[in-house]
């Protein structure tokens, strides 16, 4: 008898795919083009969806970008494809409601939905003034919701650990509560205003936080009776081996316990390359529960054998077995067999699992977004200039962002950040502080080096 069942939820509909319930899980990605670029979008979403994916998502920064998707729409339609596409919105509410008219779903981010954007400042409410906050949340988001109900939009409650409200941060500090407590404010005024058709992320580039967060707010909802299906990634989880290792770990982890309806694998690559890693996550969901429950630790040594013939395969079913073991403390330290892999090979992808767990650190680690139609530069040719530069910085925690919309955040938990803050410009950060801004791309790669060289020092 098998070991995995999913956790029970409600379906959500969108479009003609249904998420949650008796439903297969759904794997998605995101276009990383600029949502102007009708045809490159058109493109993108195409080659994502013959990979697999079942839903598209695309960045709008602003109405135009909203607008646009309709021709996207139509374009994918002419083409013979009708699979749902979602609006990402952030920092403007009024977005979010041109694209409910326009696309199936629509993805907001309670941190910068009606928040101001997050200024690292500690802001003091007293109980009326928190409530007063709440209340402007309601009258903005109960009219977007009617909008959603009469044109069958779903929408995306998607909270991220780097988009943080100010004003959440400054009462639940920086923590997993306070991630569940932005997520529910919102999920309470859905079931207030009997809106069921929603989708619910809380995403982290840490995966200890990750999946501490998620399992809280199942709790929360168990404890208020909502059951709203989950969407699950670990979000800037970067590129190659590190990336799949480390979505393994924090999305595997929560597959195995039944958590998760829809999921995306967050790889700084092509976005069809997400697609094909998502499917063998969620393909080895049942086996992995059964793995876990029978898996030997000696002496807090977690002893795993498999006869995998790809790499990638072993990595990642090492990764998905191992990691909630790891993090739970079941085990603290890691010995792999595979008689198809090498000593080296075997080897490193003990290390990694270990860093990705955040057991033990024995490389840098790189907090890298998946790039979308915000990103101001060249992402993958970036990240492999600072890779080849400081992959001998044992421990170190650089972050490479996009743009700003998780920079500073997710930044809050690397030593160093490279951060696209226009066309052509880079800002710098140790932690929070931008300690340079606008610097010209052409240079900021070897200013972040010499700045790290400096730091590093002292």
């Amino acid at each position: 008898m098998s070991l995995y069942s999913r956790r029970k939820t409600v379906p959500v509909r969108v479009g003609n795919t249904v998420i949650g319930g008796t439903n297969p899980i759904r794997l998605q990605s995101m276009t990383t083009a600029s949502t102007m670029d009708t045809q490159g979008c058109i493109e993108q979403a195409i080659r994502i969806i013959d990979a697999g994916g079942e839903l598209v998502r695309m960045t709008t920064q602003g109405t135009r970008e909203a607008e646009n998707m309709r021709l996207i729409r139509e374009g994918l339609t002419a083409r013979g494809y009708d699979t749902p596409l979602v609006a990402d919105v952030h920092f403007n509410p009024a977005v979010a409601d041109v694209a409910a008219r326009i696309v199936e779903k629509v993805r907001i981010n309670p941190g910068n939905y009606v928040d101001p954007a997050r200024t690292f400042k500690h802001l003091e409410y007293t109980d009326q003034e928190y409530a007063q906050e709440i209340q402007r949340i309601r009258d903005r988001f109960i009219p977007f919701l009617s909008i959603c109900r009469e044109h069958s939009t779903a929408i995306r409650i998607g909270v991220n650990h780097g988009s943080l409200s100010d004003r959440i941060m400054s009462r639940y500090g920086n923590t997993p509560a306070g991630m569940v407590e932005s997520c529910m404010e919102f999920l309470r005024i859905c079931v207030e205003q009997d809106f069921m058709n929603v989708v619910i992320s809380i995403k982290a580039s840490n995966t200890v936080v990750m999946i501490e967060t998620v399992r809280l707010l199942v709790k929360e909802m168990e404890r208020e009776g909502m059951a709203f299906p989950i969407h699950l990634g670990v979000t800037e989880a970067g590129e190659g081996e590190d990336g799949r290792i480390k979505s393994a770990i924090g999305i595997g982890a929560l597959l195995a316990e039944g958590i998760g309806d829809t999921i995306r694998v967050s790889l700084s690559e092509a976005p069809e390359r997400e697609i094909p890693v998502a499917r063998k996550l969620a393909d080895y969901a049942e086996r992995s529960a059964q793995v876990r429950a029978s898996a030997k630790i000696e002496n807090g040594v977690l002893r795993l054998s498999y006869d995998d013939t790809l790499l990638e395969d072993f990595q990642l079913h090492a990764a998905m077995d191992a990691g909630a073991l790891l993090i739970d403390g079941k085990a603290r330290d890691l010995e792999l067999s595979n008689p198809n892999m090498s000593a080296t090979q075997i080897k490193s992808t003990e290390d990694a699992i270990l860093q990705g767990a955040r057991i033990r650190f024995t490389k840098p680690e790189y907090i890298s977004c998946p790039g979308c139609g915000r990103t101001l530069y060249n992402l993958e040719e970036t990240i492999a200039r600072i890779k080849a530069a400081t992959g001998h910085l044992k421990g170190v925690k650089i972050a490479i962002m996009g743009c700003i919309v998780n920079g500073p955040g997710e930044m809050a938990d690397a030593d160093f950040g490279y951060v696209g803050a226009g066309r052509g410009k880079i800002s710098l950060y140790r932690g929070k502080e931008c300690i340079e801004k606008n610097i010209p791309e052409e240079n900021a790669v070897d200013r972040l080096l010499q700045f790290i060289e400096e730091t590093m020092k002292k």
